[in-house]
């Protein structure tokens, strides 16, 4: 094989190959539809005009017919008139006519048969173009079901499927991170006041404490009040004593 032959052959199957994907079936379906509709009044247009000649000859077989018998009734008269020579150019027109029928005739026969040919083949032709509509709108549907599905696929294949599911099971375990923080921090403030009344409750012994202490304090600062006049002779006697210790330990510091 010729290397022309064989860009040719390239060439050719890159055609078809652009043809077949530009070619959209509704549309080619419609333009089918259309082109199939006009052979159909070309048809009809046909069978009319084929009706119409064999009316015409009918109608020329008929009349030649119709002046044969006429020529033959004229030839009779002369006859019998004896006008032997009249009869004979009667006969010779109606001779002529009758040769006319016979050709009109097998012309009208002909005519016919084709146009019963005729008038079978538009029956045929407009059988099928009602059955073309109707397979068109099938095959118009099935397309745009077919186109309704590649598009679904094609949107299906372009979603990331894995990736969405993995921002999904994401956002969900942050949810629940979300959802555990707010239920632990609940539980620790609760946890927080409850400690916080037990304190309250139990109370402290060092608060006690504390509180005997600036209770002593607040006892040493206050003024001493003068002992009642009923107590003065003992309170002297304290005094004495008092005065004897502080003179002992004094003794006891000199040592």
């Amino acid at each position: 094989m010729g290397l022309f032959d064989r860009l040719s052959r390239v060439v050719r199957a890159n055609l078809n190959d652009l043809v077949s994907k530009a070619e959209d079936p509704e549309k080619v379906l419609e333009q089918t539809i259309n082109d199939i509709g006009e052979d159909l009044i070309q048809v009809r247009q046909a069978v009319a005009r084929a009706i119409a000649e064999q009316k015409r000859t009918e109608q020329r077989y008929n009349q030649d017919i119709s002046e044969a018998n006429k020529w033959e009734q004229r030839a009779k008269l002369a006859l019998s008139k004896g006008d032997e020579s009249l009869a004979r150019e009667a006969l010779v027109r109606k001779k002529t006519h009758t040769d006319t029928s016979v050709t009109l005739k097998q012309q009208l026969e002909q005519q016919n048969g084709q146009v019963n040919i005729l008038k079978r083949n538009l029956v045929a032709l407009e059988s099928k173009i009602s059955e073309a509509k109707t397979k068109k709108n099938m095959l118009i549907a099935r397309s745009k079901a077919a186109k309704a599905n590649v598009e679904i696929q094609q949107t299906l294949s372009d979603v990331n499927t894995s990736g969405s599911m993995a921002a999904f099971e994401r956002m969900e375990s942050k949810v629940l991170e979300m959802e555990a923080r707010s239920q632990a921090i609940g539980e620790l403030g609760d946890t927080g006041l409850e400690e916080q009344f037990a304190r309250l409750e139990s109370g402290s012994g060092v608060d006690e404490e504390l509180a005997m202490l600036k209770a002593q304090i607040s006892g040493i600062s206050e003024p001493q009040k003068l002992p009642e006049a009923s107590n003065t002779q003992s309170y002297r006697k304290d005094l004495a004593v008092d005065a004897e210790l502080e003179d002992l330990r004094k003794k006891l510091d000199n040592l």
